[in-house]
C-alpha cells in the first residue's frame, strides 16, 4: 500500500514538473512559456511569455524539435498596417524591465510545426542569451479561445 501511495505522488509530481511555468536563468526569470494550440493543418505557431534581467542581456537564438525553423519575431504597426518581421539580432533585455512576448508583439515564431499543438500538450523550447547561456523550458498549449492566455497566470491549473 506505501507503495502505491509513493508511486502516485511520484507520478502527480512528475506531471506538476511537465507543466512547470517559471524559470530562473541567471539573473534571468522566464514567466509562464505558452502557446495556442492550433488547427490541425496549421503550418506555423507563435510562443509567448515574459522575460526579465536584473542586468541586462540579448535573447539571440531559439529552437524546437517541434518546427522545422524557429525565431524570434515582432509586430507592429506600421501606416496602419500590422507588419511581422524575424528580428535576426534577438531581442534586448533591458536591465530590470520585462520584456512582454505576447500576440501581436514580440514573439517566437515556430515555422513549418510537425504536428498539430493540442491543448494541454506541452513541448520543449530551448532559448539561448548571450550572457545568460542556454536553458529549455517546457511550453504548455493553451485552448485557442483562451482569451486569457495573453496574460500569465499563476497557481496554475
Amino acid at each position: 500500500m506505501l507503495k502505491k501511495l509513493i508511486c502516485t505522488a511520484m507520478l502527480c509530481l512528475s506531471s506538476i514538473a511537465a507543466f512547470a511555468h517559471d524559470y530562473t536563468l541567471g539573473d534571468i526569470t522566464i514567466d509562464h512559456p505558452w502557446a495556442r494550440a492550433t488547427p490541425p493543418k496549421a503550418m506555423n505557431a507563435g510562443v509567448f511569455m515574459l522575460l526579465t534581467s536584473q542586468s541586462g542581456d540579448q535573447l539571440i537564438a531559439v529552437s524546437s524539435e517541434i518546427a522545422n525553423k524557429t525565431e524570434v519575431h515582432e509586430m507592429k504597426m506600421v501606416d496602419g498596417v500590422m507588419k511581422m518581421r524575424p528580428l535576426p539580432a534577438g531581442l534586448t533585455l533591458t536591465p530590470q524591465q520585462t520584456v512582454k512576448l505576447v500576440p501581436g508583439s514580440f514573439h517566437i515564431m515556430l515555422l513549418g510545426i510537425k504536428q498539430a499543438l493540442k491543448e494541454n500538450d506541452a513541448f520543449p523550447l530551448t532559448l539561448t542569451f548571450a550572457k545568460a547561456g542556454k536553458i529549455t523550458v517546457n511550453v504548455k498549449v493553451q485552448a485557442m479561445t483562451d482569451l486569457t492566455a495573453d496574460t500569465p497566470k499563476h497557481g496554475h491549473n
